[in-house]
């Protein structure tokens, strides 16, 4: 950040002459340039770059002021307040290799059973992981609740990428929650990511690299994670400043996830 600042200086201001303000909007800028490479880093090397906060104190006030990009990561990406029924938020590795948010937004239409996915393009895997999930949905619906019906209603669900870096393939169980969702009209829970996934059998799968996974779902603005009981052996590895920043709620099969993502014990 010194080097910059003092490259961006003799650039801009060759004369040497440059007033307070006009120092600090070059500090600023090379703070934002230093940060954009602390976030890159952070999505593709792990933990040891998951504390990029930059910041310069003003002497004459002694104001701490900390300077963010815009794509560190929005704080919006995991809007609070309660959505509509059939909207999940799940986070998960991709293809690419790296961390994103997915956003799964669900409709129910009278009909006769079918299940259609939208935004998964030609994915194979992502394809297959939602028809797990409807599969299961239609063996096991009256363990959630009898009132669902894969026979007499139509669903349809978009999946996005909030991100862009590429669908992942672990979408199993935030399928089966948005399905759930939609049909019962229960919205899931505010703040809320869902970590970990099924077997067509209904065996979790505990998430891929915890601590960084966790990482994203405090970038993305998430205040609660549902969070498979398997994976709580690896929260040793995450820091506590960073584990202390959410809700954990634990889920020991595919239906006590569903209940759970509504809030219901």
């Amino acid at each position: 950040v010194r080097k910059m600042v003092d490259g961006l200086l003799k650039l801009i201001y060759p004369d040497g002459n440059f007033a307070k303000d006009e120092l600090e909007e070059v500090l600023r800028v090379a703070l934002e340039m230093r940060r954009r490479v602390k976030e890159q880093l952070k999505k593709l090397g792990g933990m040891e770059f998951y504390d990029v906060n930059f910041s310069y104190i003003d002497n004459d006030t002694f104001e701490e002021k900390y300077v963010s990009v815009p794509e560190q990561g929005g704080e919006h990406l995991i809007p609070e307040g309660i959505g509509n029924p059939g909207q999940v938020y799940t986070v998960s590795r991709s293809k690419s290799g790296m961390i994103g948010v997915y956003r799964l937004e669900s409709q129910m239409l009278p009909g006769n059973g079918k299940f259609e996915r939208t935004g998964l393009g030609s994915d194979r895997e992502a394809k297959e992981a939602t028809n797990t999930a409807f599969n299961y949905l239609k063996a096991n619906s009256n363990r959630i609740s009898g009132s669902i019906s894969t026979t007499s209603k139509d669903y349809i669900i978009n999946y996005q990428d909030l991100q862009g870096i590429g669908i992942t393939s672990k979408l199993t169980l935030p399928t089966l929650i948005a399905i759930s969702s939609i049909a019962l009209g229960k919205p899931v829970q505010s703040s809320t990511a869902v970590l970990g996934d099924i077997t067509i059998s209904g065996a979790i799968v505990k998430a891929d690299e915890l601590a960084n996974t966790l990482q994203a779902c405090l970038d993305a603005g998430a205040k609660k994670v549902l969070l498979p009981t398997t994976s709580f052996a690896d929260l040793a590895v995450v820091p506590p400043e960073l584990m202390s920043a959410f809700q954990l709620i634990p889920y020991t099969s595919a239906e006590d996830a569903v209940f759970k993502a509504f809030g219901v014990e």
